[in-house]
């Protein structure tokens, strides 16, 4: 899946500020929102360009702009968008500091159990497992669980992004059986959904990285191979678009084809990369 988690603005504002409020009930607090479409527009302009350090830059205006605005919402939606973020930068003190925010903005704002508690939990999960504490992630990934079950339809593509990452924190904690359940969910949602193919060749390179855990290299050589060719074909789709976001799947994707000895993949898809790249 994807390492960027959306949250609409209508996914995170409710018809009342809750913060506000004071003690009875009265607004007394000014809020001015900020304006989360342009923000998340532009911040999908520098990852489709792979500027990390402009994407930082953006984000870290923005949340200037939501706290001088006493915008809490709007401050959730750019403490999970740093998630991801700092995260992918390895930098985890920042990393951390955005992940102590949002959790602490969902008590503030009472949205237990709603979407954005689930993809808030999803996005502090992934932070713990990169930075070695998947055990403390296994409690994160059932919250979010819990909360999409709530809300969203068992097909929803969120489920498949949350399931990929489960799968990943499961196999690092050597619980095969569980993150191979994991896997099947994710792939069983992305083949059907539209323009799904991108995600689930992801899944099946998670499923080959499974396979080596699990059995070894030369036991499970035919399975990793059989995975490795469904992903194959999954990134050779002819109707997908080649866009930022394939750029980044097929950088994602390289190396895992490089370390199974597929070479001439590997370089393939770094130089379909390059290309749309260099030409957005």
């Amino acid at each position: 899946m994807s390492d960027k988690t959306y949250l609409d603005r209508d996914d995170y504002e409710e018809p009342r500020c809750l913060l506000c409020m004071d003690a009875n009930g009265r607004d007394d607090k000014p809020v001015s929102r900020i304006d989360a479409g342009r923000m998340l527009a532009r911040l999908d302009e520098y990852f489709s360009h792979n500027d990390y350090e402009g994407a930082e830059r953006h984000l870290k205006f923005w949340l200037t702009e939501a706290q001088f605005g006493n915008d809490k919402e709007g401050e959730l939606l750019i403490r999970n968008e740093m998630m991801g973020l700092f995260r992918k930068l390895s930098k985890k003190d920042e990393a951390y500091e955005a992940l102590n925010n949002a959790l602490s903005l969902l008590d503030v704002l009472s949205l237990d159990g709603t979407e954005i508690y689930g993809t808030t939990h999803l996005n502090a999960a992934t932070v713990l497992k990169a930075f070695g504490e998947p055990e403390k992630s296994i409690d994160l990934f059932r919250k979010a669980e819990e909360a999409y079950a709530k809300r969203l339809d068992a097909s929803d593509t969120k489920f498949a992004g949350l399931y990929n990452n489960m799968g990943l924190t499961l196999t690092d904690l050597g619980r095969y059986g569980e993150a191979l359940d994991c896997y099947r969910k994710a792939v069983k949602i992305m083949s059907a959904a539209e323009n799904g193919e991108l995600d689930e060749a992801i899944t099946y390179l998670n499923l080959a990285n499974l396979y080596e855990a699990r059995d070894g290299l030369e036991k499970a050589a035919e399975e990793i191979n059989s995975a490795l060719e469904k992903a194959e074909n999954l990134l050779n789709t002819p109707s997908l678009d080649r866009n930022g976001y394939y750029a980044f799947v097929c950088e994602k994707c390289a190396p895992t084809f490089l370390y199974y000895g597929w070479f001439a993949f590997s370089e393939e898809l770094n130089e379909r990369a390059r290309e749309i790249y260099e030409r957005t």
